[in-house]
């Protein structure tokens, strides 16, 4: 019998639920805005060295809440130069978002926003058939190569676009965190779809490996508060239960054996830490500086 369980990425607005849920039940956010705070001005200092227009790609933009904060960080850097923010993001919403924090937001007057509402193999399909190259001098990947068929080439493809100062900043969940542990057991479990993956730096640096691309590598703390994940019928918890299995309804849908499993596996140590009476999950990320 056909398993009644499906990929929570097939119901999108159960999908952003869930997202917007953990990210305001972790530090996910926080822990990317303290990278960029104290150590992206190193990483950019000198993509714009003698340029007067910096080009700068978001590839999975979402909201734009962290592309803002990198954009006043290249501002910072390289004040009054013009910089051409382009975005790949192919949620209509999304963008939507994005655009409403442009709108509230002062001193981008020398920044120049193009929205392309597609993922990045319809960008780089695009790019081909019109056989353009765009060079870029930063192009960032925050939180994305999960959603994408292949990831090597996916690399390989957003790499060949880098000037010679460029940057290609990737942030992904770490292999040392909880994400990683329960993936690996599980994943055969869940159900999986082409518009998910499972991956993490680990993954990454053995393809940057192979492709003997140099890179440095930063680690970003981070946890998630579950402790609602196991309090029964409580809707908070059945969501971040969802985000965690990327499964659409996992507690009414998952069989009791493998319920009883995962849930059982998100108290070890690998995955969570007990503190103050709550449980919590470690979602450290990491990120990728690759290099031209």
């Amino acid at each position: 019998m056909a398993s009644p369980m499906r990929c929570l990425s097939t119901d999108p607005a159960r999908y952003f639920q869930s997202f917007r849920l953990f990210l305001a039940n972790s530090t996910e956010h926080q822990c990317m805005r303290e990278f960029m705070e104290g150590q992206l001005p190193a990483v950019i200092a000198s993509i714009g060295n003698g340029k007067s227009t910096i080009n700068i790609l978001s590839v999975g933009g979402g909201a734009g809440e962290i592309d803002l904060l990198i954009l006043s960080k290249v501002q910072a850097r390289y004040p009054g130069v013009t910089i051409n923010n382009d975005v790949i993001e192919p949620s209509a919403d999304q963008i939507f978002k994005y655009k409403e924090r442009v709108a509230e937001t002062s001193n981008l007057e020398n920044v120049k926003f193009t929205w392309h509402e597609e993922t990045a193999y319809e960008y780089e399909s695009r790019m081909n058939a019109e056989k353009k190259s765009k060079k870029w001098d930063f192009i960032h990947m925050i939180q994305m190569l999960y959603y994408v068929k292949d990831v090597p080439a996916t690399i390989q493809f957003f790499h060949s676009l880098l000037e010679p100062q460029a940057k290609l900043l990737i942030i992904l969940v770490s292999e040392f965190s909880g994400w990683k542990t329960l993936w690996e057991k599980y994943r055969s479990s869940f159900p999986l779809d082409d518009l998910c993956c499972y991956v993490s730096t680990a993954d990454i640096k053995r393809i940057l490996d192979s492709a003997r691309l140099k890179y440095q590598l930063h680690e970003l703390p981070s946890h998630m508060d579950i402790t609602s994940c196991f309090i029964e019928g409580n809707k908070d918890g059945e969501l971040l239960l969802d985000f965690l299995t990327e499964t659409c309804e996992f507690s009414k849908t998952a069989p009791p054996e493998l319920k009883r499993q995962v849930m059982e596996e998100l108290r070890k140590p690998e995955c969570s830490e007990k503190r103050d009476g709550k449980v919590l999950f470690n979602n450290n990320l990491s990120v990728i500086v690759i290099e031209p």
